[in-house]
């Protein structure tokens, strides 16, 4: 920017700082611009039902157990019991061969496809990649949050999902959710006890 005022005249230049000024007069109050702006968003992503939708059909005991894992690390989504899956995965362009069981939206401005870690759902949305539209994990592996029931792992990958039907890859988990995975035995062997097993 500056070397872009050293080359200009003293009008053009004037011009220019006048068209900023005004610029930054008509953002929002509270705007922040650059690293602040990804500070701010950061500390905005929060998970309550407001936030968060899982649409997922009632008798999918795996989904179930994804938002268990969700609820784990913090994150309270509304959930939506649907027949038609195949309608919400078009209303969020869910490419072909990438869908999964459930998909949750976040805030209609992101959908997570399948079981996506809590964490890596956080660290999507602590910054978005550039046109991107969400995550997906095709299919139900082994190795992912509401699937893994422990002994051998299945590493798995997760794709971003972008405007305009492509896609790329985002992260290759290549062990458990391990924070996860205790707990959920924890849960288990909780309810074991209870009910006197």
């Amino acid at each position: 920017m500056r070397y872009i005022l050293l080359k200009c005249t003293e009008p053009a230049r004037r011009l220019l700082s006048l068209s900023l000024s005004a610029l930054l007069v008509l953002l929002p109050p509270g705007h922040a611009i650059g690293a602040e702006a990804d500070q701010a968003a950061a500390q905005k992503v929060t998970f309550t039902e407001a936030d968060m939708t899982v649409f997922k059909h009632r008798l999918c005991f795996c989904c179930k157990d994804w938002i268990k894992h969700l609820q784990r690390a913090g994150m309270n989504p509304a959930i939506i019991n649907r027949r038609d899956m195949a309608t919400v995965k078009s209303q969020w362009a869910i490419p072909e061969g990438f869908g999964s069981c459930h998909t949750a939206v976040w805030r209609d401005r992101y959908v997570f496809e399948g079981h996506i870690p809590a964490r890596i759902i956080r660290q999507f949305l602590s910054r978005p990649p550039q046109n991107a539209i969400g995550l997906s994990v095709p299919g139900m592996p082994k190795g992912s949050p509401g699937m893994y029931k422990g002994g051998d792992f299945e590493p798995y990958n997760v794709y971003v999902l972008l405007l305009g039907g492509d896609y790329r890859l985002y992260a290759r988990l290549s062990q458990a959710e391990v924070d996860s995975e205790i707990e959920a035995k924890t849960d288990d062997l909780a309810q074991q006890k209870e009910g006197g097993g």
